[in-house]
Protein backbone atom coordinates (compact mmCIF):
# COMPACT_ATOMS: atom_id res chain seq x y z
CA UNK A 1 0.00 0.00 0.00
CA UNK A 2 1.37 3.41 -0.98
CA UNK A 3 1.80 6.17 1.58
CA UNK A 4 -0.96 8.22 -0.05
CA UNK A 5 -3.39 5.29 -0.08
CA UNK A 6 -2.65 4.68 3.60
CA UNK A 7 -3.26 8.36 4.31
CA UNK A 8 -6.61 8.26 2.51
CA UNK A 9 -7.89 5.06 4.12
CA UNK A 10 -6.72 5.87 7.64
CA UNK A 11 -7.22 9.65 7.81
CA UNK A 12 -8.83 11.49 4.89
CA UNK A 13 -11.81 9.19 4.30
CA UNK A 14 -12.48 8.56 8.02
CA UNK A 15 -12.46 12.34 8.58
CA UNK A 16 -14.88 12.74 5.67
CA UNK A 17 -17.23 10.19 7.26
CA UNK A 18 -17.04 11.82 10.70
CA UNK A 19 -17.98 15.18 9.18
CA UNK A 20 -20.99 13.50 7.57
CA UNK A 21 -21.92 11.91 10.91
CA UNK A 22 -21.38 8.40 9.53
CA UNK A 23 -20.12 5.43 11.54
CA UNK A 24 -18.53 3.74 8.52
CA UNK A 25 -15.06 3.17 9.99
CA UNK A 26 -16.33 1.45 13.13
CA UNK A 27 -18.81 -0.66 11.18
CA UNK A 28 -16.14 -1.79 8.71
CA UNK A 29 -13.80 -2.79 11.54
CA UNK A 30 -16.61 -4.75 13.20
CA UNK A 31 -17.41 -6.47 9.90
CA UNK A 32 -13.80 -7.46 9.37
CA UNK A 33 -13.97 -9.31 12.70
CA UNK A 34 -17.42 -10.86 12.26
CA UNK A 35 -16.70 -12.20 8.76
CA UNK A 36 -14.49 -14.89 10.40
CA UNK A 37 -17.19 -16.05 12.82
CA UNK A 38 -18.75 -19.47 12.31
CA UNK A 39 -22.08 -19.66 10.43
CA UNK A 40 -23.81 -20.42 13.74
CA UNK A 41 -22.30 -17.35 15.41
CA UNK A 42 -23.37 -15.19 12.48
CA UNK A 43 -26.94 -16.52 12.63
CA UNK A 44 -27.08 -15.84 16.38
CA UNK A 45 -25.87 -12.28 15.80
CA UNK A 46 -28.41 -11.87 12.99
CA UNK A 47 -31.24 -12.97 15.28
CA UNK A 48 -30.20 -10.54 18.01
CA UNK A 49 -29.94 -7.67 15.51
CA UNK A 50 -33.26 -8.62 13.88
CA UNK A 51 -35.14 -8.50 17.18
CA UNK A 52 -33.67 -5.12 18.11
CA UNK A 53 -34.33 -3.79 14.60
CA UNK A 54 -37.98 -4.90 14.48
CA UNK A 55 -38.62 -3.61 18.00
CA UNK A 56 -37.17 -0.22 17.01
CA UNK A 57 -39.24 -0.19 13.81
CA UNK A 58 -42.38 -1.13 15.74
CA UNK A 59 -41.86 1.82 18.08
CA UNK A 60 -41.14 4.45 15.45
CA UNK A 61 -42.50 3.52 12.00
CA UNK A 62 -46.30 3.98 11.66
CA UNK A 63 -46.72 1.53 8.77
CA UNK A 64 -45.02 -1.34 10.60
CA UNK A 65 -46.53 -0.48 13.99
CA UNK A 66 -49.96 -1.11 12.51
CA UNK A 67 -48.84 -4.16 10.52
CA UNK A 68 -47.23 -5.88 13.51
CA UNK A 69 -50.34 -5.20 15.59
CA UNK A 70 -52.60 -6.72 12.94
CA UNK A 71 -50.39 -9.82 12.79
CA UNK A 72 -50.19 -10.11 16.59
CA UNK A 73 -46.43 -10.50 16.22
CA UNK A 74 -44.14 -10.35 19.26
CA UNK A 75 -41.11 -9.00 17.40
CA UNK A 76 -38.93 -8.99 20.53
CA UNK A 77 -39.10 -12.82 20.58
CA UNK A 78 -39.23 -13.55 16.86
CA UNK A 79 -37.12 -16.38 15.39
CA UNK A 80 -35.38 -16.20 12.02
CA UNK A 81 -37.73 -18.89 10.74
CA UNK A 82 -40.73 -16.72 11.66
CA UNK A 83 -39.69 -13.80 9.48
CA UNK A 84 -41.78 -15.33 6.69
CA UNK A 85 -44.91 -14.48 8.71
CA UNK A 86 -44.45 -10.92 7.53
CA UNK A 87 -45.83 -10.03 4.09
CA UNK A 88 -43.44 -9.33 1.22
CA UNK A 89 -42.68 -5.67 0.59
CA UNK A 90 -43.14 -4.51 -3.00
CA UNK A 91 -42.42 -1.29 -4.83
CA UNK A 92 -46.17 -0.76 -5.17
CA UNK A 93 -46.61 -1.09 -1.38
CA UNK A 94 -43.88 1.47 -0.73
CA UNK A 95 -45.39 3.92 -3.22
CA UNK A 96 -48.84 3.50 -1.68
CA UNK A 97 -47.68 4.01 1.93
CA UNK A 98 -44.68 6.29 1.45
CA UNK A 99 -45.63 8.88 4.14
CA UNK A 100 -46.03 6.16 6.81
CA UNK A 101 -42.81 4.30 5.94
CA UNK A 102 -40.38 6.71 7.62
CA UNK A 103 -39.50 6.60 11.33
CA UNK A 104 -41.10 9.42 13.32
CA UNK A 105 -37.69 10.35 14.80
CA UNK A 106 -35.64 9.98 11.61
CA UNK A 107 -33.01 12.65 10.99
CA UNK A 108 -30.98 13.41 7.89
CA UNK A 109 -33.04 11.29 5.53
CA UNK A 110 -31.88 11.54 1.90
CA UNK A 111 -34.30 11.06 -0.98
CA UNK A 112 -33.35 8.40 -3.52
CA UNK A 113 -34.96 6.75 -6.48
CA UNK A 114 -34.29 3.73 -8.63
CA UNK A 115 -33.73 4.16 -12.34
CA UNK A 116 -36.77 2.14 -13.28
CA UNK A 117 -35.02 -0.37 -15.57
CA UNK A 118 -37.57 -2.95 -14.37
CA UNK A 119 -40.40 -0.63 -15.43
CA UNK A 120 -41.14 0.30 -11.82
CA UNK A 121 -39.21 3.41 -10.71
CA UNK A 122 -39.32 3.92 -6.96
CA UNK A 123 -38.87 6.87 -4.59
CA UNK A 124 -37.62 6.04 -1.10
CA UNK A 125 -35.42 7.43 1.69
CA UNK A 126 -32.13 6.42 3.24
CA UNK A 127 -30.79 7.39 6.67
CA UNK A 128 -27.20 7.84 7.85
CA UNK A 129 -27.05 4.46 9.56
CA UNK A 130 -27.85 2.62 6.38
CA UNK A 131 -25.37 4.67 4.34
CA UNK A 132 -22.65 3.90 6.88
CA UNK A 133 -23.35 0.17 6.76
CA UNK A 134 -23.57 -0.05 2.97
CA UNK A 135 -20.33 1.89 2.49
CA UNK A 136 -18.62 -0.22 5.16
CA UNK A 137 -19.71 -3.46 3.47
CA UNK A 138 -18.39 -2.29 0.12
CA UNK A 139 -15.15 -1.09 1.74
CA UNK A 140 -14.61 -4.46 3.40
CA UNK A 141 -15.15 -6.30 0.10
CA UNK A 142 -12.75 -3.95 -1.69
CA UNK A 143 -10.01 -4.82 0.80
CA UNK A 144 -10.47 -8.55 0.11
CA UNK A 145 -8.76 -7.91 -3.22
CA UNK A 146 -5.71 -6.06 -1.91
CA UNK A 147 -6.91 -2.58 -2.86
CA UNK A 148 -8.15 0.18 -0.60
CA UNK A 149 -9.74 3.61 -0.54
CA UNK A 150 -7.14 5.99 -1.96
CA UNK A 151 -5.86 3.63 -4.64
CA UNK A 152 -6.51 5.14 -8.10
CA UNK A 153 -9.96 4.00 -9.20
CA UNK A 154 -11.82 4.40 -12.49
CA UNK A 155 -15.60 4.26 -12.15
CA UNK A 156 -17.19 3.40 -15.50
CA UNK A 157 -20.74 4.42 -14.82
CA UNK A 158 -23.71 5.18 -16.99
CA UNK A 159 -26.54 6.16 -14.70
CA UNK A 160 -27.69 9.76 -15.07
CA UNK A 161 -28.74 9.63 -11.40
CA UNK A 162 -25.15 9.33 -10.21
CA UNK A 163 -23.82 11.72 -12.82
CA UNK A 164 -26.38 14.36 -11.94
CA UNK A 165 -25.43 14.20 -8.25
CA UNK A 166 -21.96 15.61 -8.79
CA UNK A 167 -21.24 18.82 -6.92
CA UNK A 168 -18.12 20.74 -5.88
CA UNK A 169 -17.72 18.94 -2.54
CA UNK A 170 -18.12 15.52 -4.10
CA UNK A 171 -15.72 16.38 -6.91
CA UNK A 172 -13.15 17.50 -4.35
CA UNK A 173 -13.63 14.30 -2.36
CA UNK A 174 -13.20 12.17 -5.48
CA UNK A 175 -10.04 14.06 -6.37
CA UNK A 176 -8.56 13.54 -2.89
CA UNK A 177 -9.47 9.84 -2.93
CA UNK A 178 -8.25 9.44 -6.54
CA UNK A 179 -11.63 8.31 -7.82
CA UNK A 180 -12.14 9.11 -11.50
CA UNK A 181 -15.69 9.02 -12.85
CA UNK A 182 -16.00 8.13 -16.53
CA UNK A 183 -19.59 8.81 -17.71
CA UNK A 184 -20.10 5.89 -20.08
CA UNK A 185 -23.78 6.42 -20.88
CA UNK A 186 -23.00 6.84 -24.56
CA UNK A 187 -20.76 4.10 -25.98
CA UNK A 188 -20.01 5.18 -29.56
CA UNK A 189 -16.65 4.12 -31.00
CA UNK A 190 -15.33 7.67 -30.67
CA UNK A 191 -16.45 7.94 -27.03
CA UNK A 192 -14.99 4.55 -26.11
CA UNK A 193 -11.65 5.47 -27.68
CA UNK A 194 -11.68 8.51 -25.40
CA UNK A 195 -12.42 6.32 -22.35
CA UNK A 196 -9.46 4.11 -23.25
CA UNK A 197 -7.18 7.15 -23.40
CA UNK A 198 -8.46 8.26 -19.99
CA UNK A 199 -7.71 4.85 -18.51
CA UNK A 200 -4.19 5.01 -19.91
CA UNK A 201 -3.69 8.36 -18.20
CA UNK A 202 -5.28 7.34 -14.88
CA UNK A 203 -3.57 3.92 -14.63
CA UNK A 204 -6.14 2.76 -12.06
CA UNK A 205 -5.47 0.06 -9.51
CA UNK A 206 -9.15 -0.90 -9.65
CA UNK A 207 -12.08 -0.57 -12.03
CA UNK A 208 -15.72 -0.32 -11.04
CA UNK A 209 -18.73 -0.38 -13.32
CA UNK A 210 -21.37 -2.22 -15.30
CA UNK A 211 -20.04 -5.48 -16.80
CA UNK A 212 -21.51 -4.55 -20.18
CA UNK A 213 -19.63 -1.22 -20.19
CA UNK A 214 -16.30 -2.71 -19.11
CA UNK A 215 -16.64 -5.58 -21.60
CA UNK A 216 -17.47 -3.11 -24.38
CA UNK A 217 -14.40 -1.01 -23.61
CA UNK A 218 -12.27 -4.15 -23.47
CA UNK A 219 -13.67 -5.31 -26.80
CA UNK A 220 -12.93 -1.96 -28.43
CA UNK A 221 -9.35 -1.97 -27.10
CA UNK A 222 -8.87 -5.48 -28.47
CA UNK A 223 -10.36 -4.48 -31.82
CA UNK A 224 -8.08 -1.45 -32.16
CA UNK A 225 -4.97 -3.23 -30.88
CA UNK A 226 -4.60 -1.16 -27.70
CA UNK A 227 -3.01 -2.91 -24.72
CA UNK A 228 -4.66 -2.39 -21.34
CA UNK A 229 -3.07 -5.26 -19.45
CA UNK A 230 -0.04 -3.08 -18.64
CA UNK A 231 -1.95 -0.43 -16.66
CA UNK A 232 -1.49 -2.19 -13.33
CA UNK A 233 -5.20 -2.90 -12.70
CA UNK A 234 -5.46 -5.37 -9.81
CA UNK A 235 -9.22 -6.04 -9.94
CA UNK A 236 -12.36 -5.06 -11.86
CA UNK A 237 -15.46 -4.76 -9.67
CA UNK A 238 -18.72 -5.20 -11.60
CA UNK A 239 -22.28 -4.70 -10.41
CA UNK A 240 -25.87 -3.70 -11.30
CA UNK A 241 -26.20 -6.16 -14.21
CA UNK A 242 -25.93 -9.90 -14.64
CA UNK A 243 -22.30 -10.83 -15.30
CA UNK A 244 -22.06 -13.25 -18.24
CA UNK A 245 -19.15 -15.64 -18.67
CA UNK A 246 -18.12 -14.11 -21.97
CA UNK A 247 -17.99 -10.65 -20.34
CA UNK A 248 -15.83 -11.92 -17.48
CA UNK A 249 -13.46 -13.61 -19.96
CA UNK A 250 -13.18 -10.48 -22.10
CA UNK A 251 -12.50 -8.13 -19.16
CA UNK A 252 -9.99 -10.45 -17.54
CA UNK A 253 -8.18 -11.07 -20.82
CA UNK A 254 -7.87 -7.45 -21.94
CA UNK A 255 -7.21 -5.79 -18.56
CA UNK A 256 -5.13 -8.68 -17.23
CA UNK A 257 -6.92 -8.75 -13.89
CA UNK A 258 -9.59 -10.79 -12.07
CA UNK A 259 -13.23 -9.74 -12.12
CA UNK A 260 -15.07 -9.49 -8.78
CA UNK A 261 -18.83 -9.72 -9.09
CA UNK A 262 -20.96 -7.65 -6.73
CA UNK A 263 -24.70 -7.75 -6.11
CA UNK A 264 -26.87 -5.05 -4.66
CA UNK A 265 -28.96 -2.06 -5.51
CA UNK A 266 -29.77 1.47 -4.54
CA UNK A 267 -32.96 0.16 -2.95
CA UNK A 268 -31.95 -3.23 -1.52
CA UNK A 269 -28.44 -2.30 -0.34
CA UNK A 270 -25.04 -3.98 -0.66
CA UNK A 271 -26.19 -7.61 -0.64
CA UNK A 272 -23.24 -9.78 -1.67
CA UNK A 273 -19.74 -9.65 -3.09
CA UNK A 274 -17.34 -12.16 -4.55
CA UNK A 275 -14.09 -12.93 -2.75
CA UNK A 276 -10.84 -14.06 -4.43
CA UNK A 277 -11.81 -17.71 -3.75
CA UNK A 278 -14.95 -17.25 -5.86
CA UNK A 279 -17.63 -17.24 -3.16
CA UNK A 280 -20.45 -14.68 -3.38
CA UNK A 281 -20.60 -13.70 0.31
CA UNK A 282 -23.79 -12.17 1.65
CA UNK A 283 -23.40 -9.15 3.94
CA UNK A 284 -25.09 -11.17 6.68
CA UNK A 285 -24.32 -8.67 9.48
CA UNK A 286 -26.81 -6.32 7.80
CA UNK A 287 -28.87 -8.34 5.37
CA UNK A 288 -31.04 -11.45 5.66
CA UNK A 289 -31.61 -13.08 2.28
CA UNK A 290 -34.55 -15.37 1.55
CA UNK A 291 -35.35 -17.22 -1.66
CA UNK A 292 -39.09 -17.44 -2.37
CA UNK A 293 -41.25 -19.13 -5.01
CA UNK A 294 -43.75 -17.39 -7.29
CA UNK A 295 -46.31 -17.39 -4.46
CA UNK A 296 -43.86 -15.79 -2.01
CA UNK A 297 -43.21 -18.94 0.02
CA UNK A 298 -39.61 -19.51 1.25
CA UNK A 299 -37.59 -22.14 -0.59
CA UNK A 300 -34.80 -24.30 0.87
CA UNK A 301 -31.15 -23.77 -0.01
CA UNK A 302 -30.28 -25.10 -3.42
CA UNK A 303 -33.56 -24.12 -5.12
CA UNK A 304 -34.01 -21.25 -7.56
CA UNK A 305 -36.40 -18.46 -6.66
CA UNK A 306 -36.79 -14.72 -6.21
CA UNK A 307 -34.36 -12.97 -3.87
CA UNK A 308 -36.03 -11.21 -0.93
CA UNK A 309 -33.97 -9.10 1.49
CA UNK A 310 -34.40 -7.66 4.96
CA UNK A 311 -31.90 -4.86 5.54
CA UNK A 312 -31.21 -4.59 9.27
CA UNK A 313 -29.68 -1.10 9.06
CA UNK A 314 -32.77 0.59 7.59
CA UNK A 315 -34.69 1.57 10.74
CA UNK A 316 -35.29 5.10 9.41
CA UNK A 317 -37.02 3.76 6.29
CA UNK A 318 -37.31 -0.03 6.65
CA UNK A 319 -36.80 -2.56 3.89
CA UNK A 320 -38.28 -5.74 5.38
CA UNK A 321 -38.75 -8.80 3.15
CA UNK A 322 -38.29 -6.58 0.11
CA UNK A 323 -38.82 -8.20 -3.30
CA UNK A 324 -35.78 -7.46 -5.45
CA UNK A 325 -37.15 -8.98 -8.66
CA UNK A 326 -33.87 -10.90 -9.00
CA UNK A 327 -33.49 -14.66 -9.16
CA UNK A 328 -30.93 -16.68 -7.25
CA UNK A 329 -29.99 -19.77 -5.25
CA UNK A 330 -28.67 -19.90 -1.68
CA UNK A 331 -25.85 -22.32 -0.84
CA UNK A 332 -25.14 -24.42 2.23
CA UNK A 333 -21.43 -24.65 1.36
CA UNK A 334 -18.55 -22.91 3.09
CA UNK A 335 -16.18 -20.84 0.96
CA UNK A 336 -12.54 -21.89 0.75
CA UNK A 337 -11.52 -18.47 2.13
CA UNK A 338 -12.76 -19.52 5.58
CA UNK A 339 -15.29 -16.72 6.06
CA UNK A 340 -18.48 -17.80 7.78
CA UNK A 341 -20.67 -15.45 5.73
CA UNK A 342 -23.43 -17.31 3.83
CA UNK A 343 -23.12 -17.71 0.07
CA UNK A 344 -25.24 -17.02 -2.97
CA UNK A 345 -24.62 -20.10 -5.08
CA UNK A 346 -26.07 -18.52 -8.20
CA UNK A 347 -27.31 -15.12 -9.24
CA UNK A 348 -29.39 -15.46 -12.37
CA UNK A 349 -30.60 -11.97 -13.09
CA UNK A 350 -34.01 -10.39 -12.97
CA UNK A 351 -37.28 -12.25 -13.36
CA UNK A 352 -37.60 -10.39 -16.69
CA UNK A 353 -34.31 -11.99 -17.85
CA UNK A 354 -36.24 -15.25 -18.25
CA UNK A 355 -38.38 -16.11 -21.27
CA UNK A 356 -41.38 -18.41 -21.49
CA UNK A 357 -41.88 -20.89 -24.32
CA UNK A 358 -45.27 -21.35 -25.93
CA UNK A 359 -45.80 -24.57 -23.94
CA UNK A 360 -45.11 -22.75 -20.65
CA UNK A 361 -41.51 -23.88 -20.21
CA UNK A 362 -39.42 -21.21 -18.46
CA UNK A 363 -36.01 -20.63 -20.05
CA UNK A 364 -33.16 -18.42 -18.98
CA UNK A 365 -32.41 -15.70 -21.49
CA UNK A 366 -29.03 -17.32 -22.10
CA UNK A 367 -30.84 -19.94 -24.21
CA UNK A 368 -31.46 -17.17 -26.76
CA UNK A 369 -28.38 -15.07 -26.08
CA UNK A 370 -26.04 -17.88 -27.13
CA UNK A 371 -27.71 -18.11 -30.52
CA UNK A 372 -26.82 -14.50 -31.32
CA UNK A 373 -23.55 -14.20 -29.48
CA UNK A 374 -21.85 -16.89 -31.58
CA UNK A 375 -22.94 -15.46 -34.94
CA UNK A 376 -20.37 -13.66 -37.04
CA UNK A 377 -21.23 -10.06 -37.86
CA UNK A 378 -23.52 -9.44 -34.88
CA UNK A 379 -22.02 -6.44 -33.05
CA UNK A 380 -24.87 -5.88 -30.62
CA UNK A 381 -28.33 -7.25 -29.98
CA UNK A 382 -31.38 -7.06 -27.75
CA UNK A 383 -34.16 -9.61 -27.37
CA UNK A 384 -37.66 -8.55 -26.31
CA UNK A 385 -40.34 -11.15 -25.69
CA UNK A 386 -43.47 -9.12 -26.40
CA UNK A 387 -45.87 -12.00 -25.69
CA UNK A 388 -45.95 -15.78 -25.79
CA UNK A 389 -46.62 -15.54 -29.52
CA UNK A 390 -44.15 -12.80 -30.51
CA UNK A 391 -40.46 -12.07 -29.89
CA UNK A 392 -38.49 -9.17 -31.40
CA UNK A 393 -34.74 -9.24 -31.98
CA UNK A 394 -32.83 -6.00 -32.57
CA UNK A 395 -29.44 -6.41 -34.23
CA UNK A 396 -26.55 -4.08 -34.98
CA UNK A 397 -24.69 -5.83 -37.80
CA UNK A 398 -21.22 -5.38 -39.24
CA UNK A 399 -19.94 -5.91 -42.78
CA UNK A 400 -19.28 -9.61 -42.06
CA UNK A 401 -22.94 -10.31 -41.25
CA UNK A 402 -24.48 -12.81 -43.66
CA UNK A 403 -28.09 -12.82 -44.81
CA UNK A 404 -28.49 -16.53 -44.03
CA UNK A 405 -27.86 -15.72 -40.37
CA UNK A 406 -31.42 -14.38 -40.18
CA UNK A 407 -32.85 -17.78 -41.10
CA UNK A 408 -30.69 -19.45 -38.47
CA UNK A 409 -31.81 -17.02 -35.76
CA UNK A 410 -35.49 -17.57 -36.54
CA UNK A 411 -35.07 -21.34 -36.68
CA UNK A 412 -33.13 -21.55 -33.40
CA UNK A 413 -35.54 -19.23 -31.59
CA UNK A 414 -38.54 -21.24 -32.80
CA UNK A 415 -36.80 -24.43 -31.68
CA UNK A 416 -36.63 -23.02 -28.13
CA UNK A 417 -39.82 -20.96 -27.93
CA UNK A 418 -42.16 -22.95 -30.17
CA UNK A 419 -42.66 -23.32 -33.89
CA UNK A 420 -45.80 -21.13 -33.88
CA UNK A 421 -43.97 -18.16 -32.34
CA UNK A 422 -43.40 -15.14 -34.59
CA UNK A 423 -39.77 -13.96 -34.50
CA UNK A 424 -39.29 -10.44 -35.87
CA UNK A 425 -35.78 -9.25 -36.64
CA UNK A 426 -35.07 -5.54 -36.78
CA UNK A 427 -31.76 -4.04 -37.90
CA UNK A 428 -30.58 -0.81 -36.34
CA UNK A 429 -27.43 1.29 -36.08
CA UNK A 430 -27.62 1.65 -32.32
CA UNK A 431 -29.33 -0.06 -29.38
CA UNK A 432 -29.86 2.37 -26.47
CA UNK A 433 -29.40 1.42 -22.84
CA UNK A 434 -32.09 1.55 -20.21
CA UNK A 435 -32.83 4.89 -18.55
CA UNK A 436 -30.72 3.70 -15.60
CA UNK A 437 -27.67 3.40 -17.86
CA UNK A 438 -27.68 -0.40 -17.68
CA UNK A 439 -27.78 -2.64 -20.71
CA UNK A 440 -30.09 -5.64 -20.81
CA UNK A 441 -29.75 -8.32 -23.44
CA UNK A 442 -33.15 -9.86 -22.72
CA UNK A 443 -36.44 -8.35 -21.61
CA UNK A 444 -39.57 -10.46 -21.28
CA UNK A 445 -43.06 -9.08 -20.82
CA UNK A 446 -44.35 -12.58 -20.08
CA UNK A 447 -44.41 -13.56 -16.42
CA UNK A 448 -42.67 -16.92 -15.76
Amino acid sequence: MSFYTSLCSSLIFPLHEVLKKHSTVRVRRDMERSQWWSPQQIRQAQLKTLRLFLSDVQAHVPYYRQLFAELGLDVAQIELSELSRLPLLTKAEIRQHLPEMSADDAEGLARFNTGGSSGEPLIFYIGRRRVSHDVAAKWRATRWWGVDIGDPEAVIWGSPIELGAQDKIRLLRDKLLRTHLIPAFEMSAEKVDGFIRQLQQIRPKMLFGYPSALAHIAGRAEQTGVRLDDLGVKVAFVTSERLYDHQREKIESVFGCPVANGYGGRDAGFIAHQCPHGGMHITAEDIIVEIVDKDGKPLPNGELGEIVVTHLATRDFPFIRYRTGDMGILSEKMCGCGRGLPLLEELQGRTTDFVVALDGTVLHGLALIYVLRDLEGVEAFKITQESLEKTTVQIVKSASYRDEAEQKIVAEFKKRLGQAVTVNIEYTDYIPKERSGKFRYVISHVKP
